[in-house]
């Protein structure tokens, strides 16, 4: 395979005419070329008089000599696994987030019939609930943003960070997602995203598949103990026993209880820093603006952001799951409290952009006694928020330029909180530790040099952000992925604290199955 790269264009183009535009460039006959397709796609705004799409294109070309002229490239291919487990017992997976149903398709595409477990309900019965919740405030502790079929992300903007996009990893899990129903061209943009609408019937996909292929996905059963034998798991309980002896962990970040009953039996946990903080709205054509300017011929997309800023205080402050063109959710995952996600269709076609805005927590900050520490530092802040809100589910915001002057808002301006099912105007600073507020307001003024409107004062924050990484890291060995003191456990993804987000969930669990493969 050869590569061309800088392919710069400047119009709305068909893949097609970029192809020709490519292959022009480069002195390239269309009949040389046996096959070709896009490898990457970004916008380079750098400068505002002059926005392009850059493409990079990979073709495979007839005469092997031809190809000599051009960089070489290896095509991507995943390599087999070659399959060596010999074990009578059925793995376990608990959890059917991105980390556990990856997992579970990882087993089932190599002949391993895994069951899983998860705690709330599938997927189309999980929708129905988050509705009823946001129309009547009627609030189901395994069913709601957090617990379900697909977890958390499936309620997200589905923004699939790949980091190095050459890693094989990260390819396969884009290929897998294309296969059960995601546009295809997450595969090449630079920062691909699926939206909620399309991971809904793609987690759908996944379940039906593994089940077709002889694996169990069982939903309403929550994990409640392990029996944990000389250091080796031997079975896990929830309606009934299942004897195993190896169990893929994928919990998710939300799952305290499931974290007391690990730490209760011993099972090795360090606690580890996060961040938390609250949502901010801005208007979505504002955001265009500052990112795009108003020349630009091109139909581009909604315009996203991030943005980070070191406080003189020796804190970090920074942007995080940005939702171009979305709402702020309801993301709770238990009784009388507030937590605030963000979430965007694929066509990211809402009024208002949000995101997420943390400052960085560490464990001095909150360490008392026991590595879940954090965990309740966590929730102390989500239950203040529901009291601030006024204990009816309703999220309590306040416009920056209020924020920043310490006074509850009275009216909204020009941008209107989505969070749904409802809001309270109230005073952020009343709940928020005073490092973390003194930080956020440091950094909203900074940040808005960045990026111009950061700091508008009819900007909403909503409160509060306490979710976007786990508390605490169930311990494992770097190469087996085994718990360093519980054999047969595989601490998996986000929950565990070896992921964040949708990709890195998703392959974590690509390499614990692989794990249980080759054993």
């Amino acid at each position: 395979m050869i590569r061309l790269k800088d392919i710069k264009i400047r119009e709305d183009l068909t893949e097609e005419q970029v192809f020709q535009k490519a292959i022009l460039k480069n002195k390239i006959k269309y009949e040389e070329v046996e096959k070709w397709y896009i490898y990457k796609k970004s916008i380079d705004a750098r400068k505002k008089e002059d926005i392009y799409y850059n493409y990079t294109l990979d073709l495979k070309l007839k005469s092997k000599n031809r190809e000599k002229n051009f960089e070489q490239v290896e095509e991507y291919q995943f390599p087999k696994i070659k399959v060596t487990r010999n074990n009578k017992y059925p793995p376990v997976i608990i959890g059917a987030g991105p980390a556990g149903l990856f997992a579970g398709l990882t087993l089932v595409d190599n002949g391993i019939k895994p069951i899983i477990l998860e705690r709330g309900k599938q997927i189309e019965e999980r929708i129905k609930d988050i509705e009823e919740f946001i129309k009547n405030k009627e609030f189901k502790t395994s069913s709601n943003i957090q617990f379900g079929e697909g977890g958390a992300g499936t309620f997200s903007d589905g923004k699939l960070n790949t980091g190095n996009s050459a890693n094989i990893y990260s390819r396969k899990v884009l290929e897998e997602f294309v296969r059960f129903g995601a546009p295809s061209e997450i595969l090449y943009t630079s920062k691909p995203h699926i939206g909620t609408d399309n991971l809904r019937n793609i987690v759908k996909n996944i379940r039906n598949y593994i089940i077709s292929q002889g694996g169990q996905v069982l939903f309403n059963e929550q994990v409640t103990d392990f029996e944990i034998t000389n250091g080796n798991i031997k079975a896990v309980k929830c309606s009934k026993r299942i004897e195993t002896n190896q169990v893929i962990l994928a919990i998710g970040h939300s799952a305290r209880d499931t974290f007391k009953k690990l730490y209760e039996l011993g099972v090795e946990i360090q606690p580890k820093n996060f961040a938390v903080g609250v949502r901010i709205e801005h208007l979505q054509d504002d955001i265009n603006k500052s990112q795009f300017g108003t020349r630009s011929k091109l139909k581009l997309p909604p315009a996203d952001y991030k943005l980070v800023y070191h406080s003189k205080n020796g804190r970090t402050c920074y942007t995080f799951c940005m939702c171009p063109g979305g709402q702020v959710m309801a993301s709770n995952s238990e009784k009388d409290t507030i937590v605030t996600n963000g979430m965007s269709n694929f066509a990211r076609d809402g009024k208002n952009a949000n995101s997420a805005l943390l400052v960085n927590v560490t464990i001095d900050d909150y360490y008392k006694n026991t590595p879940l520490d954090g965990m309740y530092f966590q929730e102390e802040l989500e239950k203040k928020a529901f009291e601030l809100g006024g204990k009816n589910y309703d999220a309590p915001v306040q416009k920056v330029g209020d924020f920043l002057e310490n006074r509850i808002s009275t009216e909204f301006g020009k941008i209107q909180p989505t969070y749904m099912p409802g809001v309270t105007m109230a005073n952020l600073n009343d709940i928020l530790p005073y490092f973390i507020s003194e930080t956020l307001k440091e950094s909203i003024i900074e940040l808005d040099k960045k990026l111009k409107g950061f700091a508008d004062k009819e900007a909403i924050l909503t409160g509060v952000e306490t979710r976007s990484s786990s508390p605490i890291q169930i311990t494992r060995d770097k190469d087996t992925l085994n718990s360093v003191n519980i054999q047969g456990l595989y601490p998996c993804g986000e929950g565990a604290g070896y992921a964040g987000g949708i990709m890195t969930s998703a392959i974590d669990g690509i390499k614990c199955a692989i794990r249980i493969l080759t054993e």
